[in-house]
């Protein structure tokens, strides 16, 4: 692909990455409630989703995903569920379980799997790869050279964004210090991801 539409997808992508959205309150709210522990782990799993949507939109699939509505319905319902779960669990913690390490319950995979339900489930990015994206460039055009390229720019403007991100909620952790504002930091925590979860199920 020419450097035009590879720096034009990039603008775009890191614009919409920037803005917030289910992804980035359940990437934050986390960090928040755990550090960044297991983030690196949640992160690659939303990165690996966005790769998803972005094969399904180069490669002219996005019919896969009408097809099989039902199917990604699935996927957005088990994100929203896994968010709504963590936000339970912070709403009900005691404010001194934000200090305690990430329990042996959140593995890495699980960890992996729940990033990859909630973007694959995120109508934010459903509608960038699928709507928006086709009207930057013409897709047709795309070989797999340019494939490769795309991946590898949505790889490193997301790693950047949501580096970024974890890195800014790491900061503001360490100003809950008193049991007081970890318990209210706890429920601030828990209503945020069950707002992300409301994002996701109801478009």
């Amino acid at each position: 692909m020419n450097w035009i539409d590879l720096a034009t997808f990039a603008a775009a992508l890191f614009v919409a990455a920037m803005a917030p959205g289910p992804g980035i309150a359940a990437i934050v709210a986390r960090v928040l409630a755990h550090g960044r522990k297991g983030a690196t782990a949640f992160c690659t799993g939303m990165m690996l989703g966005d790769v998803v949507w972005l094969s399904l939109a180069v490669f002219g699939l996005a019919f896969i995903a009408h097809s099989f509505a039902s199917v990604f319905l699935v996927v957005r319902y088990a994100g929203a569920a896994y968010l709504l779960y963590l936000g339970w669990r912070m709403w009900s913690a005691p404010a001194s379980a934000i200090r305690l390490p990430t329990s042996g319950a959140e593995r890495p995979c699980r960890l992996f799997f729940g990033g990859l339900a909630v973007t694959l489930g995120n109508p934010k990015t459903i509608v960038f790869y699928l709507a928006l994206m086709p009207n930057l460039f013409d897709l047709k055009r795309v070989t797999l050279l340019g494939y490769g390229e795309l991946m590898m720019v949505t790889l490193l403007i997301l790693g950047f964004v949501f580096a970024g991100y974890v890195v800014l909620a790491h900061m503001a952790r360490g100003l809950f210090s008193t049991p007081r504002a970890l318990r209210w930091l706890n429920r601030g925590v828990g209503t945020v991801m069950a707002g992300a979860a409301a994002a996701i199920a109801s478009r």
